[in-house]
């Protein structure tokens, strides 16, 4: 059975089948020029826009598919997964040296609440919660005896 061909919004002609199963319709770039194409797109994530935002701007600009536009999308999210996987460990130190740059600056400029968030953060990190100090405070018991007669 034929595939249909459709042509889709830029103009390429694609057919269903080969986006089902992922494969190639039209011409072929090399993998340099897809590498540089997925980087553009890792660069532009932070721009504060949303993922489809990104992604067909990023179709229009490079004048690829949607199709090939989603499939760079996954690859720069498999990224980010990876990039999240070997900072985990680091994150924790480099958010300590924010908070504490945060707390002098706004120390220094008086913005006491902003102080206070920060240090409430700090001390979240290092296990002083509402709950540890609860436990950490005593605890009184009051027991009521009947009277005897």
């Amino acid at each position: 059975m034929a595939d249909s061909i459709l042509r889709n919004p830029d103009g390429q002609f694609t057919s269903e089948r080969a986006r089902k199963d992922g494969r190639v319709c039209g011409r072929r770039q090399p993998d340099v020029v897809i590498e540089a194409r997925r980087q553009k797109l890792y660069k532009r994530q932070l721009e504060g826009k949303t993922t489809r935002q990104l992604v067909l701007e990023h179709a229009a600009t490079e004048q690829i598919g949607i199709e090939t536009a989603w499939s760079d999308w996954r690859k720069v999210k498999s990224w980010n997964d990876e990039d999240w996987e070997k900072d985990r460990e680091k994150m924790v130190s480099r958010l300590q040296g924010m908070r504490m740059k945060l707390f002098n600056q706004a120390m220094k400029k008086g913005q006491l609440q902003t102080a206070a968030q920060v240090l409430d953060s700090l001390g979240r990190v290092l296990g002083e919660s509402v709950e540890n100090i609860n436990i950490n405070a005593p605890q009184l018991s009051i027991s009521v005896e009947d009277k005897k007669k």
